[in-house]
C-alpha cells in the first residue's frame, strides 16, 4: 500500500506539472486545425437580394483547387435552382491581394505523381472547371466579378465568364500557360467570347500581363476604380442596383443574350430575341412595369 500511495502521489505531481503543456498543445493543435479547415468559399446573402461568393484561399493565391471548384459548382447550382425571386444578383470576389491565380499547380503535380491515371484526373478537373464557367452563364442572376488584384489563367477565365467586372487600377490579367509549356485552352473559351479572337489569341500566345486600363479597352472589365475601398463601394452600388430590377426580366434577358450571341445565323438570332421579348411581355413584372410607367409611379416587382 505504501508503494501504491507513493505512485499515486508521483502521478498527481506529473499531472499538475504537465497539464499546462498538454492544454497548450491541445488547443494549439485545434487552433491550427480550425485554420486549415476554414472554408475555401464563403457566402453572404444580403437583404437586398445580392449573394456574395468569396474565394477564401489567400495563402494559395486563391487557386482553383478541386474542392474550391466543387464548392463553387454547388453554390451556383443552388442559385440556379432558387431562381430569381430571393437572389437577384451575384458577386464573385476574393480575400487577399490576388483575385485568382488559376488552377492549383501543386495539386496538379500531386495528381500527376500519385494517380494511376493522371490524364483522367486532369480531365476530371478541367471538366469540373468548365461546368462552373458554364453555370455562371446559365444561372438567372447576373454575375459581377469584383477584381482586387491579379487574375491569371483560370482566374482570368473566371473574370471573362462573369457578366460584368469591376477592377482596381492595379489589377492585372494574363493567360500565361505558355510560360510553363501549357497552352491555356480552357481559359481561351471564355476569353475569346469576351474580348474577341485576335485580342484573345494575343494574350494566349504571348502570356503577357494586361493592365486594368487595357483590359477595359479590350472589354474584359467594365470599370476601373482606384483602390479596394472604392471597389467595395462600386460593387455594392452596381449589385444592389441590379437586385432592385425585375429579377424575371434580367433572367429572361440574360438567357436570350447568351443564345443570340452564340447564334451565327442572323435570322435565327433575331428569332431567339423576338421569342424572349414576347415571353417577357407575358410576365407579371412587365405588366406592372408598363402600368407603373404610364401611371408615373415606381413599379412594385414580384420577380414573376
Amino acid at each position: 500500500w505504501a508503494s501504491m500511495a507513493t505512485s499515486l502521489t508521483l502521478a498527481r505531481r506529473w499531472v499538475v506539472a504537465a497539464w499546462p503543456r498538454v492544454c497548450t498543445r491541445y488547443f494549439s493543435a485545434n487552433a491550427a486545425g480550425s485554420i486549415k479547415s476554414e472554408p475555401e468559399l464563403l457566402r453572404d446573402n444580403s437583404p437586398e437580394g445580392v449573394v456574395t461568393l468569396t474565394l477564401n484561399r489567400p495563402s494559395k493565391r486563391n487557386a482553383l483547387s478541386f474542392s474550391l471548384l466543387a464548392r463553387l459548382e454547388a453554390e451556383l447550382l443552388q442559385l440556379k435552382d432558387d431562381g430569381c425571386v430571393r437572389h437577384r444578383a451575384v458577386v464573385v470576389r476574393a480575400n487577399g491581394p490576388v483575385f485568382c491565380s488559376g488552377h492549383d499547380l501543386k495539386e496538379m503535380i500531386e495528381l500527376r505523381d500519385k494517380s494511376n491515371n493522371p490524364e483522367a484526373k486532369f480531365l476530371e478537373l478541367f471538366t469540373l472547371c468548365s461546368r462552373v464557367m458554364q453555370l455562371i452563364a446559365e444561372i438567372p442572376q447576373p454575375v459581377v466579378a469584383s477584381v482586387n488584384g491579379v487574375a491569371t489563367a483560370a482566374g482570368c477565365q473566371l473574370v471573362a465568364a462573369c457578366d460584368l467586372a469591376v477592377a482596381v487600377s492595379s489589377a492585372r490579367f494574363a493567360t500565361p500557360g505558355v510560360d510553363i509549356g501549357l497552352f491555356c485552352s480552357t481559359p481561351a473559351v471564355a476569353l475569346s467570347r469576351c474580348i474577341g479572337r485576335k485580342a484573345a489569341m494575343h494574350m494566349l500566345l504571348t502570356g503577357r500581363m494586361v493592365g486594368a486600363a487595357e483590359a477595359k479597352t479590350l472589354g474584359l472589365i467594365n470599370d476601373i476604380v482606384e483602390d479596394e475601398a472604392q471597389l467595395s463601394q462600386s460593387i455594392d452600388t452596381l449589385a444592389s442596383g441590379l437586385a432592385a430590377r425585375s429579377g424575371k426580366a434580367l433572367a429572361i434577358g440574360k438567357i436570350a443574350f447568351a443564345r443570340q450571341t452564340q447564334e451565327s445565323n442572323l435570322e435565327k438570332a433575331y428569332a431567339a430575341a423576338s421569342s424572349a421579348m414576347a415571353e417577357g411581355l407575358m410576365t407579371k413584372d412587365a405588366v406592372e412595369g408598363i402600368d407603373a410607367f404610364l401611371q408615373k409611379r415606381a413599379p412594385l416587382w414580384r420577380h414573376e
